[in-house]
């Protein structure tokens, strides 16, 4: 029920994945409303099934609110997540509502402190996972070091990145710079297992420096949505100056290929949605302004995610961590 398109959208997308995927889909929502949506589109339901959810969370609901719904359609579909009933969960509402419920609902990983929210963004030659990008607006140190775990984990699964490089977003290169916290998380990375190849700045999310970004929820938000819209403004100024002279039309027209591939590149509807690493389930959680493909395609990386075994190796990983810390000597004061 969730988006800015409403659930037309959502059926729409979830049916092109059942046809394309070959997967079974639980649709969560008022049934009355579902069936009419899924009688529009001739949806097949042998691949389809309506779970009732009478209660609807709105976009802007404050998450106080949200909880209280105990018959929504995000909290209906994230039980049938912890009862075993779904193998993994998407929706394109109410972010924080999303990953509130479901940290409530499935409890978090071994091991995890704070679930971190992930977004998966182009690069020159391939793709940077970013996180957290929103469920955490203030961190401590240890809080960025699973993060790191989780975005290196979820990289090398599910993005088959061998030795995913990460890097630890500050306001330079140097390990003198950034606030306390960076500096603290700079030490522990540094030493730690990970293939940690320093600071990096705002630039290097896209420059493919680096396979993983990690920062503070805060800094992170603010990077995704700067990088959406600016990716937007782009394609916008280009399409408005090439429409400007005749000449201009005609080498947009034997570009067109090229342009095509490039918004394609770009489009945020193309990655799916925001992984939410460190609860005990599979989550997905798709941006508000999702189209058809979005819903799609986040139903394939929630697919994904729960194909990859990503949870079991971020809770092997995390242990591992943990022995090792307990393992180290005790400096003598």
């Amino acid at each position: 029920m969730g988006g800015d398109h409403g659930p037309r959208v959502v059926v729409d997308g979830a049916l092109q994945a059942c046809r394309t995927l070959g997967i079974r889909v639980l649709l969560v929502g008022p049934q009355a409303m579902l069936g009419e949506e899924l009688k529009r589109v001739g949806g097949d339901l042998s691949a389809i099934e309506i779970v009732d959810a009478p209660d609807v969370i709105g976009m802007g609901e404050k998450v106080s609110r949200a909880t209280l719904k105990k018959r929504s359609s995000i909290q209906v579909a994230v039980e049938l997540l912890r009862d075993g009933r779904a193998d993994a969960f998407f929706s394109a509402g109410n972010t924080a509502a999303c990953w509130t419920i479901a940290k409530m609902v499935l409890g978090t990983l071994e091991e995890v402190d704070r679930p971190a929210l992930a977004a998966i963004v182009p690069n020159v030659t391939g793709m940077t996972v970013l996180l957290d990008v929103g469920a955490n607006a203030s961190c401590k140190a240890r809080h960025l070091e699973e993060f790191a775990v989780m975005g290196t984990v979820y990289t090398r699964a599910v993005l088959h990145k061998e030795n995913p490089r990460v890097g630890l977003m500050s306001m330079g290169e140097e390990e003198t710079k950034g606030n306390d916290l960076v500096k603290e998380v700079h030490e522990v990375l540094k030493d730690s297992t990970l293939n940690f190849v320093g600071n990096v700045e705002g630039h290097d999310v896209f420059t493919g420096k680096v396979d993983v970004v990690v920062m503070d929820g805060f800094t992170g938000n603010v990077v995704l949505k700067a990088s959406e819209t600016l990716a937007e403004s782009i394609l916008h100024l280009l399409k408005e100056e090439l429409m400007r002279t005749a000449v201009r039309k005609l080498g947009a027209a034997l570009s067109r290929g090229a342009f095509k591939a490039v918004k394609q590149r770009t489009d945020p509807s193309e990655y799916g949605g925001a992984p939410l690493l460190g609860v005990a389930g599979c989550c997905v959680i798709g941006h508000g302004k999702s189209n058809a493909l979005a819903i799609r395609q986040g139903v394939r990386a929630a697919a994904e995610f729960h194909s990859s075994g990503v949870n079991e190796k971020i809770e092997s990983e995390l242990r591992a961590l943990t022995a090792r810390k307990e393992a180290q000597p005790v400096a003598q004061a």
